[in-house]
Order: structure tokens, then C-alpha cells, then sequence
């Protein structure tokens, strides 16, 4: 599923961790490594990028080397633009180079303390139309600073897999099935979001077991071990509560659901969960 993935890099810490993760993606072949040197401001050597070019390039030679030792094929891509910005960047290269996920951090050098995602990431989660994986670590504050705690390992061993039952929905289903041979556990949810009477609410819940029932059947079929778990109220808010009850290690969700609109390539609820989820999140792109 992962034979061949992007990884936009800008060298920074939480960057790094990104690279420490990639690793444990199944069936991982051949990585694209991507720095991007924004030439679209002036530096504070002013408009020169020079320097900075040629320290990414050993940078990105350094990065190479390492992964190159774990048996994976690796190419370097450095692009300096002067216009666009640097999501449509990795976008461009991502279709150029035929990636079949791209792989990023949340946040990176540009991290301002309460911005959950940084602009980077959201234009390629909003924009892009590759399978995308967004690595999150945990942040635990101390006197020197920010360190970082990895989810990477296990990355697969407590799956939550969200679902409206929608075509779209149905792509990261058939993900799942992908991987079944990496995932321990697999958390199938459904939220009730819509019901005027304590009736009406019951009904849709009996319905959303009924119909997840017909789901983990089918995964269970395949050899996964499933739980499914149905919830009323907000999707967002409900999705993220559970994967802090269940300590999932990873998300699932499609980039659409029900109500998508087809100028967007990414709705709502699963823009929501990709900004503040305190997990790392797999978004697939439905067709």
C-alpha cells in the first residue's frame, strides 16, 4: 500500500521524529525525500538562499545516507521557489514522482505555541489529493525546553477507524483491509450526530450497530480483530474522546464523508480531527 511516499522535510526536531517513523509503514520500498527553500522573502542575509541551499543539501544527503542503510530506496528532491508556496510545492512533487502517501509532521520550524498545524501540512491536508499521514508526538514541557514523545512505535497496534457509511467512507475501509496483516486491533466507530427525540436517537444508534456489525464481519473474515463502537453527538469531539479512552495508536479516516463538497479535498470533521487530535491520523483520499 506504502511502496513509495513522500517525505517533505525542513530539518527540524519534530521533522526528524517523522523520519524516525517511516520505517515501520508495511510494504515501505522507496522514499522521496523534499526540502523546500522559500525564496519568496527576503532572508536576513536578504534575498540570497545560497548558504541555505547548500546546507540542505548535506542535510538531505545526511538523512539519505541513514535511511539508505535500512535497505530503502531514496531520492532527494531540493526546490527553491519564488512563488506559490511551499504546500503546492510538495503537491507538485508528490504527482511528479507518482508518491503514494505523503508522510509530515504537524508542525515544524515555524511552530507557534497553540497552533495545532502548521500551514505546510494544511494546504496538503486541505488540498492535496495523495493519501496523506499526519505524525503527532506528544509535547512534555520542561526546563529546557520541548521534547518529543513517539507514537511511531507499534504505530499500528490500536487502530480507531471512523465511518459515516458513505461511498467516500467505504475508502478507508478497504485501506484497513490493506493492512490487516500490521494492525492488532481495530476500533470500528459510527457517531450518531442527528435525532430530535430520545426515540429517534435510539433508532439511529440501533441502525449504526446493525450496520457496523455487517462491517466487522467482514473485516473479521479477513483476519482482523475488530471492536466497533457507535457514539452520539459531535463526530469530531467524539472521535478524538474516544482515541484518548481507547489509546489508540492511529486514526483512520476518509477524506470525506456524507455532505463533502467536491471543490473541497478534505471535509470538515476530518479537517477538525487532522488539527487537534493528539494522535497521528491517516487521512485517504476517496475517489
Amino acid at each position: 500500500m506504502f511502496e513509495k511516499v513522500l517525505v517533505p522535510t525542513d530539518f527540524s526536531k519534530y521533522a526528524q521524529k517523522v523520519v524516525e517513523c517511516i520505517g515501520e509503514l508495511p510494504g515501505l520500498k522507496e522514499i522521496v525525500l523534499l526540502h523546500v527553500v522559500d525564496a519568496t522573502h527576503p532572508s536576513k542575509r536578504g534575498w540570497t538562499r545560497g548558504p541555505e541551499v547548500e546546507d540542505a543539501k548535506i542535510d538531505l544527503g545526511d538523512i539519505k545516507e541513514n535511511l539508505e542503510k535500512l535497505g530503502f530506496k531514496v531520492t532527494t528532491r531540493l526546490e527553491v521557489i519564488t512563488e506559490a508556496d511551499v504546500s503546492r510545492t510538495i503537491q507538485r512533487v508528490a504527482d511528479e514522482e507518482k508518491v503514494s502517501l505523503v508522510v509530515m509532521g504537524a508542525r515544524g520550524k515555524g511552530r507557534i505555541s497553540g497552533v495545532l498545524l502548521g500551514s505546510a501540512s494544511t494546504g496538503v491536508v486541505r488540498f492535496s489529493d495523495k493519501d496523506t499521514l499526519i505524525m503527532r508526538y506528544k509535547m512534555l514541557e520542561g526546563l529546557e525546553g520541548a521534547t518529543y514523545e513517539k507514537f511511531c512505535p507499534m504505530m499500528f497496534s490500536k487502530v480507531l477507524c471512523t465511518t459515516d457509511f458513505s461511498e467516500a467512507s467505504e475508502s478507508a475501509i478497504a485501506a484497513i483491509k490493506d493492512l490487516k496483516d500490521v494492525i492488532g486491533e481495530l476500533i470500528l466507530e459510527y457517531v450518531v450526530s442527528k435525532g430530535e427525540t430520545q426515540e429517534e436517537i435510539e433508532a439511529y444508534v440501533a441502525e449504526a450497530n446493525e450496520q457496523l456489525e455487517k462491517i466487522k464481519d467482514d473485516l473479521a473474515s479477513a483476519g482482523l480483530k475488530v471492536r466497533t463502537h457507535v457514539d452520539v453527538g459531535s463526530p469530531r469531539e467524539q472521535i478524538k474522546s474516544l482515541a484518548i479512552r481507547e489509546d489508540a495508536s492511529l486514526i483512520v479516516m476518509s477524506s470525506h464523508g456524507k455532505t463533502w463538497l467536491k471543490q473541497l479535498m478534505v471535509g470538515s470533521t476530518t479537517f477538525d480531527v487532522v488539527r487537534t487530535a493528539e494522535r497521528p491520523v491517516l487521512i485517504v483520499r476517496s475517489e
